[in-house]
Formats: C-alpha cells, structure tokens, sequence
C-alpha cells in the first residue's frame, strides 16, 4: 500500500469490494472518522471519499487512511469545504459511481440570541445548511441509495446558546423530508452528544456536558451511536431523534428541561427531583422568619443553584459577596441560574437580573424584596393558582375516582357560577346557568377549553 500526502489529496489503494463509493463530509473530524471506519468494517462502501476542509493536512490522517484500507476499501481523502458549490462539484465529478452520501460537516459558534452576528450565522449555516443542500442538487440526479444527514437535537428541542446551529440543523430535518418527498433517499438523524473525544464534541467543557445532562441527555457511545445509526437506516422514516436521555434528570419541577421533555417527564410521573420546590414551600419557610434568617435562607437558595449550575460540590464555594461572573457565569449559566430560581421563588425575575444584582448578597435582597411585595399585592391569588395547579397535575388520578370527580365538579360548578354570574349573554341565559345545568363531562369539557387545564 502506498501513502502519500498531498496538498488536496491522499489515496490509499486498496482491494475493492465492488465499485460503489459512499461520501463522508466532515471525514477527518471526530464523527466522520468514527463513520468512515464503521462503513469500512461492514463492508458497506467500495471507496470512501472523505471530505473536510483540512483534508490531507489533518492530523494523523494518513494512519486513517491506512487503517481504514485494511478492510479493504479504497479511500480518498480530499480538502473541499462543502459549502462551495463549485469546488464540491469538481470532487463528485471524479466519483465514479456515487451510491451513499453522510453529511456530518458541522461547526459551533455558540452565543446567545442578541449576540448572533451575520458572520456567526454565516458560518455555521454555511456548513450545515448549504453544504446539505449542494450535495442535495449536485446528487438529486444519481441513483444513491443512502443520503444521511447528522443533525441535531439542539433543532428539535433547543439548546441554549445555539440558536445558529439550531437553525441549521432544522434545516436538514426539513430537507430529509423534501427529499423523501420528491421519490429521493433521506434522512436526517438528530444526533443528541456523543462521547467522543474530537470533533465538536470533544471541545466541550465538562460545565457544558453537565448542563445538557440537567437538560436531559446523557453521552452516546460510540458502539451505542453506531448501532443507532445501523437501526435509523433501516426504518425509512426521513427524520429521526437518535439521542440518549438522562432518566435521572426527566423530572416533573426539572427546570433545566425543554418543554418536550418536561411532557414526557410528566406523563412518566417521575418523583425524584433535581429542582428546589416552588415559590408555595419556599413562602412557607420565609414565613415568620426575622428579616436577618429570611435573607440567609435566600443567599442558601441562590448559592445552591448557582452551584449545580457550576458543577460545584459545594453551595459554600459560592462566596455570598463575590460577583457572579467572577465564579464563572457566562450568560448561558446566567440564563440557567435564573430560571431555576424562577422555578424556586415562583417569581418572573428578568433576564438581567443577575447583571444588576450581581452577587448573592445584592441578589437576596432583591428576592426578599420582590417576594414581599408580591405576597402584598397579590392577596392569596397566586396561593389559589397554586392549588389550581395542584389540581391539574392530579387529574388523572382524580378522574379514575368517580366519587372524588363528582366531588370536584360540584365544587368547580360553584366556583365557575360565582365567576360568571355578572355576565348576562345576549339570550338572557347566564353563563352560570348553562354551567349549573351541565354534566360533569361538560364542565371538565369546559375547563378544557376556556381555562386551558
């Protein structure tokens, strides 16, 4: 076997196992590398043709291609960015007959919403997006039998400073299904994070892959991905979440969830808890404390979320004077830290709230502040909600009961009655009328659709 490094591209011969060749973009990096092998090993390509914009110059590259020829597959590894139509074309052009195509060319450029500049929108779509689709036209006339996209799951439920990737990756979704649409081979495999050491991966820092791990996820295996991808190809669907998720973390008070988990955690009706209670429990233990322990129990609050937002062990490592972004807050964290004290406090804080109230201390303060007045203004109504809410997260139970759901109509008839009995329709028949004279089915119909529980 001959090895050669070249400016653009190295070739390894190797015994051919027919003439059919599969493309891996991105085949250098940490996923096409895994990729490439696994087609190698299975026999599942003649010729590899791997593309990356580093091609050749990538490190360790020529021990790839040797190894992957040991299978005996003929490899070609050629620097193209596929984002440039022209120069893409000039490489499938010396393909001689094209039959799989796996777009796993991908780059971040994470940053939160108001910081997402043209150039990091370009930058990140230019990979994905474009690069999908200029393999989508300059192959939509080839009879390929496999065109598989490495997408995301940060397109399907989000993730937090990835709203460019996000976009991108919806975008490959989408074309899976246009492709499939037009009598065209596709699907797009939303990938959750691998365990991989390179590639995009691998310049995560440990922060990052604990706060997907409270979003949800866990790390995908290599072997485990791998199966993943064998199983995806084999059902035809054009789309498709191939993700692990930290059961661990698919709790119902969960804040750090997306609403997609967060509904599957309540249909599981998980009762571990990864979150602090709500703003009830929280007025409870506020509650008849002098105002000295009223603000140790918030500084507590916020140093123990600020903490499992870090990662650290323990809440006594987040100093109660110091300013957060010195303990390593950066706006991704920030965002995280306040909508768990969202969840604790039953406040709607601002998203600035940790900029102007910058440590523990100031932040305490303002809690307690904001958490007195909302006790005086609201008058037990925010109380009432949380019992309504109470009732809704307990409805299946309830409805199982006959005699608890007679009981339970009855009372919200009465309550509904008294809420409606100043309004007079135009038919003179009051809303409290039609309610009193309605079924218990009614009047849960009715609970459903105007008062959305």
């Amino acid at each position: 076997q001959a090895r050669h490094v070249g400016k653009v591209v190295l070739t390894v011969p190797a015994p051919v196992r027919g003439d059919a060749a599969v493309v891996v973009t991105g085949g250098t990096g940490g996923l096409g590398r895994l990729v490439a092998q696994h087609l190698a090993e299975s026999g599942q390509a003649g010729e590899l043709v791997l593309l990356s914009r580093s091609g050749p110059a990538a490190p360790d590259i020529a021990e790839l291609a040797a190894h992957l020829a040991q299978s005996g597959t003929a490899v070609r590894i050629t620097a193209c960015d596929v984002a440039d139509r022209e120069a893409l074309k000039s490489v499938l052009a010396t393909v001689r007959r094209l039959d799989g195509v796996f777009h796993a060319a991908g780059v971040l450029d994470d940053a939160v919403v108001t910081a997402l500049t043209p150039e990091r929108m370009r930058r990140v779509l230019g990979v994905k997006a474009t690069g999908a689709w200029n393999l989508h036209e300059l192959t939509s006339h080839l009879d390929v039998s496999r065109f598989v996209l490495f997408s995301s799951v940060a397109g399907v439920w989000g993730n937090p400073g990835q709203g460019n990737y996000a976009a991108a990756n919806t975008f490959l979704d989408a074309l899976a299904e246009y492709r499939q649409g037009h009598g065209l081979a596709g699907i797009s495999l939303a990938w959750g994070p691998w365990a991989q050491s390179e590639g995009m991966a691998g310049g995560m820092a440990q922060a990052d892959l604990d706060r997907m791990g409270r979003a949800g996820l866990a790390l995908i295996s290599d072997a485990e991905g791998l199966a993943l991808l064998d199983a995806a190809l084999d059902t035809g669907r054009a789309t498709l979440v191939t993700a692990r998720l930290n059961n661990a973390a698919l709790t119902q008070d969960n804040p750090s969830l997306p609403p997609v988990l967060a509904q599957l955690a309540r249909k599981a009706g998980s009762t571990a808890s990864t979150a602090p209670a709500g703003g009830g429990d929280l007025a409870a233990r506020l509650a008849g404390q002098t105002p000295e322990q009223q603000s140790e129990i918030l500084i507590r609050l916020i140093q123990t979320q600020a903490a499992m937002v870090l990662g650290a062990n323990e809440p006594n490592s987040i100093a109660a004077d110091r300013p957060f972004r010195d303990l390593g807050f950066d706006s991704l964290t920030t965002v995280e830290l306040r909508n768990r004290l969202n969840a604790a406090t039953g406040l709607r804080l601002p998203a600035t709230v940790l900029f102007d109230y910058s440590t523990a201390d100031a932040l305490a303060a303002y809690l307690a502040q904001e958490l007195a007045d909302s006790d005086d203004g609201e008058d037990g109504t925010l109380a009432a909600f949380s019992e309504l809410e109470k009732i809704e997260l307990s409805l299946d139970r309830i409805a199982a009961d006959e005699t608890t759901r007679s009981r339970l109509a009855a009372q919200l008839t009465r309550i509904l009655a008294g809420l409606n009995a100043t309004r007079e329709p135009a038919d003179g028949e009051t809303e409290a009328d039609r309610i009193l004279d309605a079924s218990d089915d009614e009047v849960f119909a009715f609970i459903d659709q105007q008062l959305g529980i």
